[in-house]
């Protein structure tokens, strides 16, 4: 039963259409990047870029080398849309994101997560068999048809990403869409739209969407009657999105994977009408089968078990922070802080401030005054300045507080803890966090 539900041979059309896609869009993002001065302000111009703890070896080239990067990015991307060297261009495209993804985390994003994990899984698929430069290269590749598990991979991990994200936001700053009222508020000098969505009934509605959205859309994109109105929802609710919070190219990615719930023949009407028709069969599973439902069942016990790692970590996430990325916990607080870091020289015994906008960009002072990681990084990297200096420090969070979701300001991080003397545990709770008080309003 499981063999002919994951080693039948189904169409690939859906498939040759998603690399098309694909490729056009991270060629697009990457360029971009470099055209809107993204790369400049968050690789480029920082003294310091907050990597992902772990991750310190990973660090943007120096001079030009950032734009450099992004360009061959982009250009893996054109190759992977062509289908020329697709194995090598999808490994490439797979290793240089990942690496700028985990080289920064000032402007992190969770769609950026989203295409890391999609660029490995495009690693190992068969996407070039069809409509490629590959087959022009070496017709005895081409091929109309893969195996099933193919599609499922891809739809299970859209479940996983969708359901996840409307779990995470049934909580009381969304549910009474206080949230959202705080994402709008940003937006009030938009041309035509500003006024309109600053309208309580208009949160009230994008609040209950977003859930019932998330919830419902891969079940109900599935489900053949309900298709169609789930397609033309989406094309709605994604391009709300980009016009909106201006995302790049991601609602056009969610929008470009539902081409694996359309039937084939639909597919290639529309875009390949001179693709040869492959009716399903199955013949048997292959020899490597087993290997592969391991490794497939490994992948996405990670991605089941990542998301809720917060549960099992103490005191409230949206307070700590600790567990809240890879968890698809999209748009659901604002942060807002300050702290002042002070500086004692374990030999002498005196004591400064540390100016930091001698060391940070305005973004990254920011994201050191709320986030409990950046406050932790900053004081490692001071530590390690003076070090090269011949200086033992000690580095302190002094009037460390924080505003979540338009709170008023409340402590955050103890001022008598040398942050620089401390340990960074991804799984734990970090004591010198100060406890929640955001139940007490």
């Amino acid at each position: 039963m499981l063999d002919r539900f994951l080693f039948r041979r189904i169409d690939n059309s859906a498939l040759i259409l998603f690399r098309i896609f694909f490729g056009i869009l991270v060629a697009l993002e990457c360029y971009g990047a470099i055209l809107t001065g993204w790369v400049k302000k968050t690789l480029v111009e920082p003294v310091f870029t907050f990597n992902f703890i772990g991750f310190d070896w990973l660090q943007p080239l120096p001079g030009n080398g950032m734009y450099f990067y992004f360009f061959v990015m982009g250009t893996l991307g054109i190759l992977i849309a062509l289908g020329y060297k697709y194995r090598f261009s999808s490994i490439s495209f797979f290793v240089l994101w990942t690496g700028v993804y985990l080289m920064q985390k000032t402007s992190y994003n969770n769609h950026y997560y989203l295409l890391v994990l999609i660029s490995l899984i495009m690693c190992f698929l068969p996407a070039n068999k069809s409509s490629s430069l590959d087959v022009k290269k070496n017709a005895s590749i081409a091929s109309n048809s893969m195996y099933a598990y193919v599609k499922w991979i891809i739809v299970l991990q859209l479940f996983i990403v969708y359901t996840y994200a409307s779990i995470a936001k049934i909580y009381g700053d969304w549910l009474d869409f206080g949230m959202i009222e705080l994402l709008m508020k940003s937006k009030a000098n938009y041309f035509l739209i500003g006024n309109f969505l600053q309208q309580h009934w208009v949160h009230v509605i994008m609040g209950s969407f977003g859930i019932l959205f998330d919830f419902l859309v891969i079940p109900a994109l599935l489900y053949k009657p309900t298709r169609k109105i789930a397609f033309i929802l989406s094309i709605f609710f994604h391009l709300f999105n980009s016009i909106v919070f201006q995302i790049g190219i991601f609602p056009y990615l969610s929008l470009a994977f539902t081409v694996f719930f359309f039937e084939p023949q639909t597919i290639r009407n529309l875009f390949f009408k001179t693709k040869s028709v492959f009716n399903e069969t199955f013949m048997s599973a292959p020899k490597s089968k087993n290997i592969l439902i391991g490794f497939l069942s490994v992948y996405f016990i990670i991605q089941l078990v990542l998301p809720i790692r917060h549960y099992f970590i103490k005191d409230n996430v949206l307070w700590t922070e600790e567990g809240h990325r890879l968890s698809w916990r999209m748009m659901l607080r604002s942060r807002r802080g300050s702290v002042l870091f002070k500086l004692k020289n374990n030999s002498t015994g005196e004591e400064k401030y540390i100016k930091q906008t001698a060391y940070l960009t305005n973004k990254q002072r920011g994201r050191v005054a709320s986030y409990p990681d950046f406050m932790w990084q900053f004081a490692q990297y001071i530590k390690k300045q003076y070090k090269e200096k011949g200086e033992d420090v000690s580095v302190y969070a002094i009037n460390s507080k924080i505003s979540i979701n338009g709170r008023r300001m409340q402590p955050f991080i103890d001022p008598n803890v040398d942050l620089a003397k401390e340990n960074w545990s991804h799984f734990k709770h970090h004591n010198w966090i100060l406890t929640s008080k955001l139940k007490e309003e």
